[in-house]
């Protein structure tokens, strides 16, 4: 980044509850601190690869400048997304001082590779990066990833990754990696899902995928989340929803297999103490960032 970069005023660019916006405000401070630990991105053309509702996008587009342009894809359809939709969120977005950088696509990330060009990685069209940001989880297997990262290989010239680590510095952040697993171990149990949690990766795994692809690891940090990170606090309040618990019968056929994701989900509620305000202290866990050649 050239330049610091201003979280408050770029919180203010993305569509938000004013009587909320520290809510907003924490999300642009995290991703802003991810950017901290790739390399710089001043001028660049990024592709952005399950942008939702733009809030990395709009710091991507932030700290690329004047020259630099944001290509952020999501296959999402525009109506999905509470308490905003993608749509309105990223209309938002196009109508501030930012829009003329961004160019919004709704499509699944290997169908828009697979419909770009045939390139060299010395092609002005080539990507300077792209951004994954606590979206693989999103993914529905880790062969969809793994083809994702093979796609790249051919469009990018770095590949910039940020998820949830699986571990956690702070305590209080433990019971969001249980929410993580749990949600997880009742996913690779459906046949279709629209949940935050799909395909839980650690960073290990991550690592491996893009190996795999090709892609050499350069630089990993691990960084622990901040304190107005909500994101903890939503996935064991999904996790311990009655709803969740119904799916879980629903879902689940063998007793055994069902005794698992029951036994996670206990371990969940124990560790907050099992009363709604001990959620209230929850914390997000750490985030794993690397960037890739």
């Amino acid at each position: 980044m050239s330049a610091q970069l201003d979280a408050a005023s770029i919180a203010r660019l993305s569509l938000h509850d004013p009587k909320h916006f520290k809510i907003q405000h924490a999300q642009t401070i995290h991703r802003v601190e991810l950017l901290k630990h790739w390399s710089t991105i001043d001028g660049a053309r990024v592709l952005e690869l399950g942008c939702g509702q733009g809030d990395c996008t709009a710091v991507l587009a932030s700290a690329v400048g004047q020259l630099g342009s944001i290509v952020a894809v999501d296959p999402a359809s525009l109506d999905y997304g509470a308490p905003y939709t993608l749509g309105q969120a990223q209309n938002y977005i196009s109508k501030s001082e930012l829009g003329g950088k961004i160019t919004w696509v709704q499509q699944p990330p290997l169908d828009y590779l697979s419909s770009l060009p045939s390139t060299s990685l010395d092609d002005s069209h080539t990507f300077d990066a792209t951004v994954l940001a606590h979206c693989l989880w999103y993914f529905h297997s880790p062969s969809l990833i793994l083809q994702t990262f093979r796609a790249l290989k051919r469009h990018s010239k770095r590949l910039l990754l940020a998820e949830w680590s699986l571990t956690a510095t702070n305590p209080l952040a433990h019971p969001h990696v249980l929410a993580a697993l749990t949600q997880a171990a009742l996913e690779c149990r459906k046949a279709e899902s629209h949940s935050n949690v799909r395909t839980v990766l650690s960073p290990k795994r991550l690592t491996e995928l893009a190996q795999e692809a090709g892609w050499r690891l350069e630089r990993e940090d691990q960084i622990e989340s901040g304190e107005g990170v909500l994101d903890g606090q939503w996935e064991v309040s999904a996790c311990l929803s009655s709803s969740f618990g119904k799916e879980i019968e629903e879902c689940v056929n063998d007793r055994k297999e069902r005794s698992v994701v029951q036994a996670l989900r206990d371990a969940c509620e124990a560790s907050v103490g099992g009363e709604k305000v001990g959620r209230q202290s929850v914390r997000s866990m750490d985030v794993w960032v690397a960037t890739f050649v």
